[in-house]
């Protein structure tokens, strides 16, 4: 009666519009439907039919499955708090009447990391692939039970790794379980591996087209390099260490990928001591477990000893160990008398030879003066202080670093007061050349000038053959003056960039933080640079040259020899 009145309103003769009341009656006839959409599903709702212990549906892979869930179970999972549709947020009001399966729990909503880890390991990639059989989520962690992995009763517990892993790998898991790791895991050591500490947590990869450093380096030594897991278990502490001393260790580190690596010796999943009868590395197996890469090995050649620490005065057990011991010491003998009698037959020769080379009465030519010596000796020993320091605060973890020791206050006190010191020779320089006629002259001999440019060529062509004769330089050429204004330029700049950095407390009041951060990386490149030029440059002019080596002895008493002279600055009047 109720609708049929409201039609007589809506479209009584003589009314203008009828769509508002048409409205109103749609409304009406919607309600329920709204009101009926907006209640949503409590999990109340879902145990209606999930707490029937009968309940199953079959997956995709053809198994047969339990729909029941425990309410006291869930109650004490991790996701207690969590609602039915949480998870599950395809199933609505109409299910299960629209006979629509509900879809797979996406983990990846709540889980996205452990998810995109997943995706690449044997089981995500093998469910990509179409395998509907690979493990998935639910498999490993549970479904509306699940516990926390440290829990006793979560089947990720330690000591239940094994049976849950066993439901699709049941070989394998037996294997564990009568190895040394799994004996251990029953007895309750967690420090003992289980399948996720080798193959992985959601990352989960096979080990069989592993490489031989990925498997010794990665997966064993996580465990057997570890000296608290050692001094633990009383297990030798070296055998990592000399595993890769061995042949077998050197080949996988320089990239070897059919050398053999620990599983090859000890096993995979079955690894037992040696003194198991049952063990690929006790004696009556040896020839077998050898043959297996060394085709006709025996029991000579298997009896012989992989973990075997060469750099020790042991050379291992029994009689052919004691003989490698003594072996090893009459090698070191022989080595160090040997050869320290030689470094002092050729060091007390090259000696005499360089004294008689340096002597003073071979170098006439004056090429530095006092003044000059002075300046040059405090310029290269600040500018060596400051490499070695500065590149132990940089890396101290280099042997630069464990050189000046472990106090990095005293390495960056002797850094600063270094540059302090190449600052200072940097102003009685100045001073040298503003007020000493030497000075002066000196500046002038080394500013830069069109000659140098045709010098330079001219020194392309000789060294190139193009030309038979190298250019004729005056007293300084292109090289020294490069060298020269290459010095001031750098103590500028890293006098400047270092004094920011020191004072960046003091900057920062004035200009922003990345000032000192821009300072810091021109800092830093510029001393590679500096580094870089004087033992590719510098040195080669002062040391590697041979008509100087072993060094110019200028640096030291500013004399040269006239033949020195002649060949390398004949223009020079002075």
């Amino acid at each position: 009666m109720f609708i049929p009145t409201i039609a007589s309103v809506a479209f009584r003769p003589g009314r203008k519009s009828a769509w508002p009341a048409c409205f109103l009656v749609l409304l009406w006839l919607l309600l329920p439907a709204l009101a009926l959409a907006a209640k949503p599903l409590s999990n109340s709702d879902c145990l209606d039919c999930h707490s029937d212990k009968t309940l199953t549906t079959t997956n995709t892979a053809g198994r047969t499955i339990s729909l029941f869930v425990d309410v006291a179970r869930l109650a004490a999972s991790v996701h207690a708090t969590n609602a039915c549709v949480s998870c599950h947020t395809d199933v609505g009001l109409k299910h299960p009447d629209d006979n629509v399966p509900a879809r797979a729990v996406d983990c990846d909503r709540c889980h996205a990391r452990a998810s995109a880890s997943y995706t690449l390991s044997v089981h995500g990639l093998a469910l990509a692939a179409g395998r509907a059989d690979a493990a998935g989520c639910e498999d490993c962690h549970g479904t509306h039970d699940m516990p926390a992995p440290t829990a006793p009763d979560s089947p990720l517990y330690f000591t239940r790794q094994g049976a849950t892993c066993g439901a699709c790998h049941d070989r394998e898991a037996a294997d564990v379980a009568a190895s040394v790791h799994g004996r251990a895991t029953a007895a309750g050591f967690r420090d003992a591996p289980t399948c996720t500490d080798c193959h992985d947590e959601h990352k989960i990869h096979s080990l069989k087209a592993s490489t031989p450093m990925m498997i010794s380096g990665a997966v064993c030594a996580k465990c057997h390099a570890s000296e608290r897991i050692n001094t633990k278990f009383n297990l030798p502490a070296d055998r990592v260490a000399t595993f890769f001393n061995s042949y077998h260790g050197l080949a996988a580190q320089y990239g070897s990928t059919v050398a053999a690596d620990c599983a090859s010796c000890h096993g995979y999943h079955r690894i037992l001591p040696s003194s198991d009868t049952n063990s690929s590395i006790n004696r009556i197996h040896l020839v077998e477990t050898c043959g297996r890469c060394h085709r006709g090995a025996n029991e000579n050649f298997s009896f012989g000893k992989i973990h075997v620490d060469g750099t020790t005065a042991n050379g291992g057990d029994g009689l052919g160990g004691r003989v490698n011991g003594w072996v090893r010491q009459v090698y070191l003998l022989l080595i160090f008398g040997t050869i320290g009698g030689m470094l002092v037959h050729n060091g007390m020769l090259f000696g005499r030879k360089l004294a008689r080379r340096l002597s003073p009465g071979s170098r006439t030519v004056l090429r530095m003066n006092r003044p000059q010596r002075w300046q040059h000796g405090l310029l290269a020993a600040s500018f060596i202080v400051l490499a070695l320091t500065g590149f132990a605060l940089k890396y101290p973890d280099s042997w630069v670093g464990h050189l000046l020791g472990s106090s990095e206050p005293f390495r960056r006190w002797t850094h600063r007061f270094s540059g302090l010191l190449l600052l200072a020779v940097g102003l009685v320089h100045l001073v040298y050349i503003l007020h000493s006629p030497a000075g002066r002259q000196l500046v002038r001999d080394l500013l830069p000038v069109r000659q140098d440019l045709r010098d330079l060529q001219a020194m392309i062509g000789y060294l190139g053959g193009w030309r038979a004769d190298k250019p004729r330089l005056g007293r300084f050429g292109y090289a020294e003056k490069l060298e020269y204004w290459a010095v001031i330029w750098g103590t500028l700049i890293m006098g400047f960039t270092g004094m920011v950095i020191w004072l960046k407390l003091d900057v920062t009041e004035f200009l922003p933080r990345w000032v000192v951060d821009v300072a810091l990386m021109i800092h830093y490149y510029e001393a590679v640079l500096a580094c870089l030029a004087i033992l590719v440059w510098h040195f080669y002019h002062v040391i590697f040259d041979p008509d100087v080596y072993p060094v110019n002895p200028a640096c030291w008493d500013g004399r040269v020899s006239e033949h020195w002279q002649h060949e390398e600055h004949p223009l020079d009047k002075t």
